[in-house]
């Protein structure tokens, strides 16, 4: 149940963090493939610590931005 919130939670981050960028820019942006952002955008992708992790970084943003407190 908290994955699939969690999950939402990242969705929603990231399809307000890419804007009006096409998948391909923003993919270019976060160091992440266009297939696996738009997976991650519908919820249907798990993500690793060390992606998440490059996707703050990239995207200069805590974990706590993305996830709340």
């Amino acid at each position: 149940m908290a994955r699939k919130a969690l999950a939402k939670q990242l969705a929603a981050f990231l399809r307000k963090k890419r804007g009006e960028l096409t998948f391909k820019q923003f993919s270019r942006k976060t160091g992440i493939s266009d297939s696996t952002l738009h997976r991650l955008e519908l919820g249907e992708q798990n993500i690793t610590l060390n992606t998440l992790e490059q996707i703050c970084d990239r995207l200069k943003c805590s974990m706590a931005e993305i996830f709340g407190e």
